[in-house]
């Protein structure tokens, strides 16, 4: 099982974006997780973040296998997901985040 996260910049002034694109995933909610289990993603979760100012996303997922999750996701049909690919114009900068600890209650 992979783990991964990334910290997104926004561009200035994206945070109606941002608030469109939550509403419309969770109102497709069931499109959005159809695509996830397409992927191989057993979660994703979203986080806002303002620093100095500036507003940040932060992505968590865990996947099977996330290097061939992004490349279904790049090609898939699923129309949730072209709202998903419209939505990251709204970035600036990806940074990648380093896994350190990860802890599992394995019940």
């Amino acid at each position: 099982m992979d783990v991964g996260a990334v910290l997104i910049q926004l561009k200035v002034a994206m945070m109606d974006d941002v608030i469109t694109w939550q509403n419309e995933l969770n109102r497709r909610k069931h499109e959005a997780i159809e695509t996830l289990q397409a992927e191989g993603v057993h979660i994703e979760s979203w986080f806002h973040v303002e620093l100095d100012g500036l507003d940040y996303l932060i992505a968590y997922t865990r996947a099977d296998d996330i290097a061939k999750a992004h490349e279904i996701s790049k090609k898939s049909q699923f129309a949730i997901d072209q709202v998903h690919q419209q939505f990251k114009r709204t970035w600036q900068k990806v940074i990648p985040a380093n896994l350190l600890v990860d802890l599992q209650d394995q019940k």
